[in-house]
């Protein structure tokens, strides 16, 4: 009778196959969506609070009492969630990373679908928001961060439900930080200006402008591990002209894709 018994470690790979990480992508996408709800509703609360539901007017951040530094703690606190998520979910460090960055990426897709359910803002994606407290206030329209969150996304979707052999490339992750550095600059640049004039003009800034065409280069460096993963490679370097920037990359089948971006 114990010939007809799997082998334990045959019957171990099994739970580990492909259904088991799909049913793992589907629950850490339930836990990020709940998440959301959750994430959207305490924002909703304070904005509501200090008579602030949307941000981009004068004194964009008051801070009453301790609120402050509670946010903060409650930023720190979002951060430490979606990292244990990966841990829990994950069986290797590859993985565990992909599923924290599907998870923030689904957390805030939803976050903003839910604050526009509850509140009714955002009206546009090209509406100012206050993406991040730390270090300094992030300023962005929230089309930027939805667009990064998409990358995180799909990265987080091929580094989990890829095979145990799957890689990143050490160059791909070369330009995602390079990337990742370029757009913290975008997204602060009018902050770290204000700083040297002290916490109360950094608390009173408000961008008039948001730089698109830095922000999509970076967007693209940053989604160098994504579109290695997914079997496309970059076929130049960067190149800068009198009417843009372009680069070519290379889709599975070997065809040229150019991406452009004309001066603004």
């Amino acid at each position: 009778m114990t010939g007809h018994l799997p082998p334990p470690h045959r019957a171990k790979s099994a739970r580990r196959g492909p259904r088991s990480e799909r049913t793992r992508w589907a629950t850490v996408m339930a836990f990020a969506i709940a998440m959301a709800w959750v994430e959207a509703a305490s924002v909703s609360y304070i904005r509501a609070l200090v008579d602030r539901i949307e941000p981009y007017q004068a004194d964009p951040l008051p801070m009453i009492g301790a609120l402050g530094n509670v946010e903060l703690w409650r930023e720190a606190a979002t951060l430490v969630m979606i990292a244990t998520l990966g841990m829990l979910a994950g069986r290797t460090w590859r993985r565990r990373a992909g599923y924290a960055a599907f998870a923030f990426g689904a957390w805030d897709i939803f976050y903003y679908v839910f604050l526009r359910l509850i509140s009714g803002w955002p009206r546009t994606l090209l509406d100012w928001d206050i993406l991040f407290l730390l270090p300094l206030p992030w300023w962005g329209p929230v089309l930027a961060p939805v667009s990064i969150a998409l990358v995180m996304i799909l990265w987080g979707t091929l580094a989990t439900q890829s095979g145990d052999g799957a890689t990143d490339a050490r160059w791909a992750w070369a330009l995602a930080c390079v990337g990742i550095v370029l757009a913290l600059a975008v997204f602060m640049i009018d902050t770290w200006r204000a700083l040297l004039d002290g916490r109360d003009a950094v608390l009173q800034v408000l961008p008039t402008t948001f730089n698109w065409p830095l922000f999509w280069v970076a967007l693209l460096l940053m989604a160098s591990p994504a579109l290695h993963q997914a079997g496309l490679r970059f076929r130049n370097e960067m190149e800068t002209g009198p009417g843009g920037r372009q680069i070519q990359i290379e889709d599975p089948d070997g065809n040229p894709i150019e991406l452009f971006e004309p001066t603004r």
